[in-house]
C-alpha cells in the first residue's frame, strides 16, 4: 500500500489546474502464466483523482487488515499490487477530451516483454513523419493523434529488440522459458528509446513501463518540458514538479534531481537506476510559461521568479497612474496571479519607502508630530477586488461555451474603492485571447465605478502558439495578434499580411525545412504599446465608463526573472525546432485561407489569377 499511498498523494499535489481526467497504471513482477500482472484505472473529470483511487481501493474493501498487512498474501491474490506505478493528470489544451485522450495509453501483448504502458506531457510538431515512419514497416494504426503514434513507435522498436535477444539466446541454445526469463533479465530499453527518440521533433517528458518490470523517463533534447526525480536504496521517484516530491517524499530540495536535456532515467526489474544521455543537448529552451502560469508556485526557485516578475512592473504601474498612490487600489487576478502580485507590493512598497524618506530629507528635520505622522502613515491600497467563482481556464474551453462561461468566472468585492476617485491597477498572469477580460474582468470592475482601470500582465504578449505541450494552434484566437492584423489595416499596410502570406507559402512549396519565422512581421511595424492601445480598443465598448490601460511584461523583464528558462517562443517568436516553425507558419496560412481572405474576396481573386 505504500507506493499506492503515495502515488495518491503526488497526483493531488499536483492537482493544480482542474484536470479534466486522470489515470494510473500498476505493474506486478513475477506474476504466475495466467495471472494479471499489468494494471490500469482511468476517469474523466475534475474528480478523476478520487475516481480512480476509489475503483482502486473498492479492491481491498472486506480482506482483513492482517491479509492486508501481508506482502505475499497481496502480491498474490490483489489487483493494483506491485512494483511499478505511473500516474498522469490530463490537462487538456485543445479543448479535446474523453476517455481516449487520457493516458497511461496501454499495448498489450502475450509476452510480458512486449508490452508497454506509456504516458507522459508533450506534443509532438512532426507527427505525420513519424506516422510515415511506422506506416512503412506494415503497422496500421488505429488512430491518428501523437500518444497513440508514439506508443506504436516504441512499441515496435521494443518487439524488435526482443527479437534480437530471442535470435540471440536461441543460437546459443537456450529453449523455451529459459529465453523468456533469458530476455526479460537482459533487455536494454536504451535502443528502443533512442532509435524511436531520434525522429521527434517536440517538447516531452515521456514515461513508459514494460510488463516484465523496465521503466524510463525521457527529456527532450531542447529541455523544454521538465521532470525531476528522487532516489534513495529503497524507492525511485519521478515527477513534472520538485516541490511534490519534496513534500510527499520528505526530502529536502537537494536531493531532488532534474533531469537534465536529452537524459533519460533507466529502472531496471532488479532496482538498478542510470541516467543515460540518449540524445545530444541542444540549446537550451526550457519553457518560461511553465514559470509564468503552469507549474506548481510552491518551488522555491518559481515564487522567486514570479516575484520578480510583479516587481519589474512597478515603474510602468506608477507612470500609468501618475505616481498617485494615494488613489489607487491594487488588487490581482486570482488565482495564479497572486504571487506576482506580491513582488509587485514589494516594488511599490520599496517605491513609497523612497518617497517617504526624500519628504523627510527635504524638511530638514524641521517636521512636527502630525506632519511626520501623515508621512510615515502612507500604505500602498491593498485590496482583494476580484474574486474567482469557477475554477476553470476558459482559453482551453470549447468555443462555442467559451463566451458565457468567461461572463461568470469572476465577481467583484463591492466597496473596495472610492468611486470616481480612485484608480484600479489588477495584475494577471497572463493574457491569451483577451475573452475573460472581454467578458467578465473589464465589465465587471467598471462595476466598482474606478476612474481608471490598468490591467497588469506579468508576462509579455502571447502572439505565437505554442506547439510543445500547450496546444493553440489558431493564429486568430489571440488577442495580440488580431490587434496587430487590425493596425496593419488602419495604417493601410495590408500588403504586409499578403506578402507574409506569399513568403510562407513560396517556402511550403519547396518542401524543405524552415527556418525564418515569416510571421513576425505582422507585428515588426509596431511598439509593444501600440498593440497594446489597440486591444483596448478590441476588449472594450462604449458600455465601459472608466479608461482602461493594459501593460504587458518585456521580454527583457521575463528573461531577467527566469534565466535558466529561456524557452519564449509564445512572446518572440523564437521556436526551438524546425516543427514550431513549420507550424506557425502552416496556422498562419490557414488563418490566411479560411478567415482573412474570405473577407477580402477581391485579393482571394487576385491570387487565384496569379496561380492560374
Amino acid at each position: 500500500m505504500y507506493p499506492l499511498n503515495k502515488l495518491y498523494l503526488l497526483m493531488e499535489k499536483q492537482h493544480n489546474r482542474g484536470q479534466e481526467g486522470a489515470g494510473l497504471a500498476c505493474v506486478k513482477l513475477n506474476a504466475n502464466p495466467g495471472e494479471e500482472y499489468m494494471f490500469r484505472e482511468r476517469a474523466v473529470g475534475t474528480g478523476a483523482i478520487t475516481e480512480v483511487f476509489n475503483s482502486v481501493y473498492r479492491h481491498f474493501k472486506g480482506i482483513p487488515s492482517i491479509q492486508l498487512r501481508d506482502p505475499a498474501f497481496a502480491k498474490a491474490n490483489l489487483p493494483f499490487v506491485g512494483e511499478l506505478y505511473m500516474g498522469h493528470l490530463r490537462y487538456s489544451t485543445t479543448g479535446k477530451s474523453g476517455m481516449s485522450y487520457i493516458h497511461p495509453f496501454l499495448r498489450r501483448n502475450n509476452w510480458r516483454a512486449r508490452n508497454l504502458m506509456l504516458c507522459g506531457n508533450f506534443n509532438m510538431t512532426n507527427v505525420a513523419t513519424i506516422f510515415q515512419e511506422i506506416t512503412s514497416t506494415g503497422q496500421h494504426p488505429r488512430h491518428y493523434a501523437d500518444t497513440y503514434i508514439i506508443l506504436e513507435q516504441l512499441g515496435h522498436r521494443l518487439d524488435r529488440e526482443v527479437e534480437h535477444l530471442y535470435r540471440k539466446y536461441e543460437t546459443e541454445g537456450l529453449k523455451s522459458l529459459d529465453i523468456t526469463h533469458a530476455i526479460e533479465a537482459n533487455i536494454d530499453l536504451t535502443n528502443v528509446i533512442e532509435k524511436a527518440a531520434s525522429s521527434w521533433d517536440g517538447g516531452y517528458i515521456i514515461a513508459g513501463m514494460t510488463g516484465s518490470g523496465e521503466s524510463f523517463v525521457i527529456r527532450d533534447a531542447w529541455g523544454i518540458r521538465t521532470a525531476f526525480y528522487y532516489m534513495d536504496d529503497e524507492i525511485v521517484v519521478v515527477a513534472s514538479e520538485r516541490p511534490v516530491i519534496q513534500t510527499v517524499m520528505n526530502v529536502p530540495q537537494e536531493s531532488v534531481k532534474e533531469l537534465q536535456r536529452g537524459e533519460a532515467l533507466l529502472i531496471s526489474r532488479k532496482g538498478g537506476v542510470r541516467a543515460t544521455q540518449i540524445l545530444e543537448p541542444q540549446k537550451l529552451n526550457a519553457c518560461s510559461f511553465e514559470r509564468i502560469y503552469f507549474s506548481r508556485g510552491s518551488d522555491e526557485d518559481i515564487y522567486l521568479e514570479r516575484k520578480q516578475l510583479g516587481y519589474n512592473l512597478v515603474e510602468p504601474i506608477l507612470k500609468s497612474v501618475d505616481y498617485d498612490i494615494d488613489h489607487t487600489v491594487f488588487s490581482f487576478i486570482p488565482n495564479t496571479a497572486e504571487v506576482a502580485y506580491y513582488g509587485m507590493l514589494e516594488g511599490l512598497n520599496a517605491h513609497l519607502n523612497s518617497v517617504k524618506i526624500k519628504k523627510i530629507k527635504e524638511r530638514n528635520g524641521s517636521l512636527g508630530e502630525s506632519e511626520l505622522n501623515g508621512i510615515l502613515s502612507q500604505r500602498i491600497r491593498s485590496e482583494k477586488v476580484a474574486l474567482k467563482d469557477i475554477k476553470l481556464r476558459t482559453f482551453i474551453a470549447e468555443g462555442n461555451n467559451r463566451n458565457d462561461l468567461a461572463a461568470h468566472v469572476y465577481d467583484i468585492t463591492y466597496g473596495s474603492l472610492v468611486p470616481y476617485e480612485d484608480n484600479l491597477v489588477v495584475i494577471d498572469d497572463s493574457i491569451v485571447r483577451g475573452t475573460t477580460l472581454k467578458q467578465s474582468i473589464i465589465s465587471i470592475l467598471d462595476r466598482l465605478h474606478p476612474k481608471k482601470i490598468v490591467i497588469m500582465s506579468s508576462s509579455p504578449q502571447i502572439r505565437y502558439p505554442d506547439y510543445y505541450g500547450i496546444d493553440m494552434s489558431s493564429m486568430n484566437e489571440f488577442i495580440a495578434f488580431r490587434a496587430a492584423i487590425e493596425l496593419l489595416k488602419d495604417r493601410n499596410m495590408e500588403h504586409v499580411i499578403m506578402d507574409t502570406y506569399h513568403k510562407i507559402k513560396d517556402e511550403q512549396a519547396q518542401d524543405k525545412p524552415m527556418t525564418v519565422n515569416h510571421v513576425k512581421a505582422i507585428y515588426a511595424p509596431f511598439a509593444d504599446k501600440d498593440i497594446s492601445t489597440k486591444m483596448v480598443e478590441l476588449l472594450t465598448d462604449s458600455s465601459i465608463q472608466a479608461k482602461v490601460e493594459i501593460i504587458f511584461q518585456t521580454l527583457e523583464g521575463l528573461r531577467a526573472a527566469c534565466p535558466n528558462h529561456p524557452g519564449d517562443w509564445y512572446f518572440s517568436g523564437n521556436y526551438p525546432t524546425p516543427g514550431g516553425i513549420r507550424m506557425v507558419s502552416s496556422a498562419y496560412v490557414r488563418y490566411m485561407e479560411s478567415d482573412y481572405l474570405k473577407k477580402h474576396p477581391k485579393l482571394n481573386f487576385r491570387i487565384s489569377e496569379s496561380t492560374h
